[in-house]
């Protein structure tokens, strides 16, 4: 099993939450459950992908709807936040074997024209069709009885949403990291230094008590272990880019000063052919094999 970790309910209102860390890609992943109820969404799964054999692994995945089965949880959602750069989306897997409602923002259908464009593919993304909810900015539904609001949260790419849940939880995904790692970068296509601080300042305006689930932990020179869950109290206090008041100009600067340094994800151009698609693989050609097409010397 994935390192696992829970954060317990606090009381009414209050979701728990169970992260899930995949160490090949430093992606937190979550079980959000509402107590009362055992009603749960999961929230950006990772579908273990190999760059080197171009190979999937469910095994997993599975192994999460397994925790939820014997914590005697049903699944109500399928959630992510955007089409992720660096990790295989679980999403259009989990639908196949839950037979529940997928979900993403609806600003996916901005960032599906952007990459038809890279691809070359002028036809290939229907996100309607492979989502069944595209979430705007202040759309609400509900875990269980936990109500649930959605944020738009541009920056770290032009359609990133955040989920508030309950009183006191928000998952932030790539916007924050920890404390003591700062913020998620900004330079990928429709990316932007300054939306992402705007959001940042967003999320920085919930109740100070608030936890906050990011989407990635990759350690730092000081600490070892993966950690994702923080509060906004500490997030406006200690983070190392943005805490204490840093202004904009400033936050900016830095920001893409950093992201010049950064190279492309591992994953990037398989990928996201594959998340713009909830995950799926490509539709299977004559010999029952599915391809990708990869962009050469476009980045």
């Amino acid at each position: 099993m994935t390192l696992s970790r829970t954060s317990p309910s606090r009381g009414d209102g209050s979701a728990e939450v169970t992260g899930f860390y995949d160490q090949a890609t430093g992606s937190a992943q979550y079980l959000v459950t509402d107590p009362q109820t055992r009603k749960a969404g999961l929230i950006d799964i990772v579908m273990p992908y190999s760059p080197e054999t171009a190979g999937t692994d469910p095994g997993p995945v599975d192994d999460i709807l397994r925790y939820a089965q014997q914590e005697g949880v049903e699944i109500e959602w399928i959630l992510d936040t955007h089409p992720h750069a660096d990790h295989l989306m679980a999403s259009s897997y989990l639908k196949d074997r839950l037979g529940k409602p997928n979900a993403i923002g609806q600003k996916v259908n901005e960032i599906a024209e952007l990459w038809r464009d890279y691809y070359n593919t002028p036809d290939a993304f229907d996100p309607a069709r492979d989502f069944d909810h595209l979430f705007a900015d202040g759309d609400t539904f509900s875990i269980g009885n936990l109500p649930v609001r959605v944020m738009l949260s541009p920056g770290h790419t032009l359609g990133s949403i955040t989920y508030v849940v309950g009183s006191d939880a928000a998952f932030v995904h790539d916007t924050f990291m920890q404390p003591d790692a700062g913020t998620s970068r900004a330079d990928f296509p429709g990316g932007s230094a300054r939306e992402l601080y705007t959001s940042l300042q967003a999320i920085l305006a919930l109740d100070a008590d608030t936890r906050l689930f990011i989407g990635h932990d990759y350690g730092t020179d000081f600490r070892n272990m993966p950690e994702w869950e923080s509060t906004v109290r500490e997030q406006r206090r200690h983070n190392t880019h943005i805490g204490g008041g840093v202004d904009e100009e400033s936050y900016v600067a830095l920001r893409e000063a950093r992201d010049e340094t950064l190279s492309l994800p591992d994953r990037m151009l398989e990928v996201l052919q594959m998340n713009l698609r909830a995950g799926r693989l490509p539709e299977a050609e004559n010999d029952g094999n599915s391809y990708l097409k990869i962009p050469l010397n476009r980045f």
